[in-house]
């Protein structure tokens, strides 16, 4: 009767038809990874931040929690309910336009249901650049990104998603909205809210809007697709990069050879532009911003990767001549994990360390894994510049993903790390958190979800793990 009762409310609210229920709920019920299948009353589709408000103290009243979602792109099931069925769903698609862009403030207002690539879009028909990139950026939204402090391939320049947003619109667990749309990069007037919501992953409030920094256009981008002896040489380019780009170099990604010979066993049309290379390798995806011009990024492209050539940094090197074959190696790395998808079985870790202790990290990490798990497959690639490793492996058949991950896990930890470096906790990784956050950090985490969400009605069983006190009935 309960929940019959706030069907019809939520129907009064937002139309019938944005009401999902039944075999219209179900593709938004199952994970990006199809890890997870859940239920819920209903799947309910809002067009505005206001209906996003009234929707959300139905639910507070009607004591059903409410679970965030945006693309539904996500890795680790945070915007996924439960099996209970007793969680409404908040799709924010509706919410999809771009409501303003400030050019001389190098500002973009956008709802949280934009799509990052209409966002990008946006800011290029503006004569500016939004740097956020990522594989999944056709169908991710801005709300998922900031939810989750998105990272992507070009971090190294402009930061996470946290460092790119300047001010939030955000509807709390009462249905109360609070509108920090401003486009300040100071604002020193006590607590950083913002700051708050970003990375909570749903279970603080809903974001329902964002201003976002631009940056202007480069006048010229050169990518370099290059072989290097191992990941030792990988560091030791990257350094010589740095010094030798400062702030224009905005991508340096890593891939083991073995990554890039599934994408080209599974998409026929993509090749590798080297004539030897072999499984001890690693290539490098290596981008440069120029601010001056193409023969400005050209000469010094030339003088940096030179000098690598002549210490043994480099094997081999192929610059991209046009957008298109710059778009093609671009291609190769993103297509890793469409190929990883492929595979019976692949055990994934999004991991994050100081830069200078990957290379030992991942040698004597391997060396383990393949001493407690015989015929083990190591697939690593990611974002070298940051420190975010995508740390995946193919297993022996029978071999405990729980005992791997614990594996992998427990020596990020004892390395500094950590075991999420821009994916998130959601559903997968709550254990883990327990696990690795000292007594005092769970604590306080706890302590700002009971101040912000008392009853636990956003988002619950994600990040923290659910309590009985304070949690949904």
């Amino acid at each position: 009767m309960a929940q019959a009762r706030l069907l019809a409310d939520l129907r009064a609210c937002v139309g019938p038809e944005h009401v999902l229920t039944g075999d219209d709920a179900v593709p938004y019920l199952t994970d990006w990874r199809k890890t997870v299948t859940g239920r819920a009353v209903a799947v309910v589709r809002p067009a505005n931040r206001d209906e996003v408000a009234q929707v959300v103290r139905l639910c507070a009243a009607a004591g059903a929690p409410v679970v965030p979602q945006g693309g539904n792109t996500g890795q680790v099931a945070a915007a996924t309910p439960d099996a209970s069925a007793s969680a409404v769903v908040l799709s924010l698609l509706r919410l999809n336009r771009v409501r303003a862009i400030d050019p001389d403030n190098d500002t973009v207002t956008v709802e949280a249901g934009c799509v990052l690539q209409t966002v990008q879009e946006a800011a290029r028909e503006a004569g500016r650049l939004f740097p956020l990139s990522l594989g999944a950026e056709g169908s991710c939204t801005i709300g998922g990104n900031l939810a989750t402090n998105a990272g992507g391939t070009q971090v190294l320049r402009y930061g996470n998603a946290r460092e790119l947003a300047l001010g939030l619109e955000v509807v709390t667990p009462e249905g109360e909205i609070w509108d920090g749309l401003r486009g300040l990069r100071k604002d020193n007037t006590g607590y950083d809210l913002r700051d708050l919501y970003i990375g909570s992953e749903g279970t603080l409030g809903v974001i329902t809007a964002a201003v976002l920094k631009l940056f202007p256009l480069p006048r010229a981008q050169r990518t370099a697709l290059i072989a290097t002896p191992g990941l030792s040489q990988a560091l030791l380019l990257l350094q010589r990069a740095r010094a030798g780009f400062g702030a224009e170099l905005t991508a340096f990604e890593v891939m083991a050879t073995p990554c890039l010979r599934d994408v080209t066993r599974a998409f026929a049309q993509q090749r590798l532009p080297f004539t030897e290379i072999d499984d001890d390798m690693w290539c490098v995806l290596l981008e440069v911003s120029d601010n001056e011009g193409e023969q400005h990024a050209q000469d010094r492209l030339e003088v940096v990767l030179s000098g690598a050539l002549e210490a043994g940094e480099v094997s081999d090197v192929v610059v991209s001549v046009s957008e298109s074959q710059s778009a093609a190696f671009w291609h190769l790395r993103e297509s890793i994990t469409l190929a990883l998808a492929q595979a019976d079985v692949c055990v994934k870790h999004d991991i994050s360390l100081p830069a200078s202790k990957i290379p030992d990290f991942v040698r004597e990490t391997d060396r383990a894994l393949a001493t407690a798990f015989p015929g083990v497959r190591m697939r690593v690639f990611g974002h070298l510049g940051d420190g975010n490793l995508h740390y995946n492996l193919l297993p022996p058949r029978g071999a405990s993903k729980a005992d791997i991950q614990r594996l992998v896990h427990d020596r990020v930890h004892a390395a500094g790390g950590s075991i999420s470096a821009e994916q998130g906790i959601g559903q997968h990784r709550v254990e883990d958190l327990e696990r690795y956050k000292s007594d005092v950090e769970l604590a306080l985490m706890r302590r700002i979800k009971t101040a912000l969400d008392p009853r636990g009605v956003m988002n619950p069983g994600k990040v923290l793990p659910m309590e009985s006190k304070g949690d949904c009935p």
